[in-house]
């Protein structure tokens, strides 16, 4: 069943490192996660309410950086007023 409140996550077995993308966009890594608590969450009918209960203010965490978003490739580029080539 899809989240309503996580997007995605990922954990990394030899670091015990978890991250969580939310829908909202906002990117967070959580340390000294163990492997069960990770599983449980792959697991869960509902995602949200088992990261609040069991991972939520329990283990440490950073807030990363939201990735920018790349510009539109030239050729999505309207020229705007002024910007036509004269003969």
């Amino acid at each position: 069943m899809p989240s309503t409140v996580i997007h995605s996550f990922a954990y990394d077995r030899s670091t015990a490192i978890l991250e969580v993308l939310f829908q909202t966009g906002r990117l967070y890594r959580y340390f000294m996660v163990p492997a069960r608590v990770a599983d449980e969450l792959s697991e869960a009918f509902s995602k949200g309410r088992y990261f609040n209960a069991r991972i939520r203010d329990r283990y440490p965490f950073e807030e990363l950086p939201a990735e920018e978003e790349a510009p539109p490739p030239p050729s999505v580029i309207s020229p705007g007023k002024g910007s036509r080539r004269r003969p």
